[in-house]
């Protein structure tokens, strides 16, 4: 099932249906389970499906992994709007590295923290952000992603997302950790991960078990957090309108 399902993301198209009913679902604002959560006024490029979207065994194993965090306050350290932003040091994908307070010394950032290529959601992310990218600019914003792959995915990440963004590389989860966002995974949602053949510990360099929070934060020069969504369901990621909409006021 989740072997299919990466080979597919890997695979992503435009024709896709998979990450179709995902962009629509981030753009419109919804939870990618839920149709009912749509904004009110908000345009979907494309409608929304009748089918879900993901293997229902995996939307149960992610409900469960959810309710956990949930019970055990996952992501409540996490910064919020009004506080002041670290100023993490990371690499970029040429391992060059690289201060948030460098990279807000000429205007604000937005700062998307994600699980990586693998993750469809992830993927899906970074598309709606590829269309919002000239409206972001507009704004005098730019967008920084945070992955923690290594192998070289950090860089494919960077094609992905082209040069209008920068990615940067949170090696052994040291930014998501400081963050407040690493969390584990458990040894049971590893082991199916592994049978279904996705290996953690190539994907990120260690076999611990440990993914972030995903999460996106505005950050303005002075490293003051202007807008935070922060949600341990990863499923439900900021709508990048309203992230835009943030900048305006």
């Amino acid at each position: 099932m989740l072997r299919r399902f990466i080979a597919d993301a890997y695979a992503l198209h435009e024709s896709s249906a998979l990450f179709t009913v995902m962009r629509a679902s981030l753009w419109a604002g919804m939870n990618l389970r839920d149709p009912s959560s749509r904004l009110p006024g908000r345009q979907s490029p494309v409608p929304w499906p009748t089918a879900e979207p993901v293997d229902p065994v995996w939307h149960a194993r992610a409900d469960r992994l959810v309710a956990r965090l949930r019970r055990v306050g996952a992501g409540r350290l996490a910064p919020v709007a009004g506080q002041q932003f670290p100023d993490l040091v990371l690499p970029d994908a040429t391992g060059r590295l690289t201060s948030l307070s460098e990279l807000c010394r000429d205007g604000p950032i937005v700062l998307s923290v994600h699980r990586g290529l693998w993750c469809p959601w992830c993927r899906a992310e970074l598309e709606s952000w590829q269309a919002a990218l000239p409206l972001l600019a507009e704004s005098g914003c730019r967008l920084v992603v945070v992955t923690p792959e290594t192998n070289g995915r950090a860089a494919a990440m960077a094609a992905l997302v082209g040069r209008q963004a920068q990615v940067l590389c949170d090696v052994d989860f040291g930014a998501s950790a400081a963050l407040g966002l690493a969390h584990f995974l458990g040894v049971d949602l590893v082991a199916e991960y592994a049978r279904d053949g996705l290996d953690l510990a190539e994907h990120y360099g260690a076999a611990s078990g440990v993914l972030p929070i995903p999460a996106t934060f505005v950050i303005e020069v002075g490293m003051r957090v202007r807008f935070a969504h922060v949600d341990v369901d990863f499923r439900r990621r900021a709508d990048p309108a309203q992230v835009i909409a943030s900048l305006r006021f």
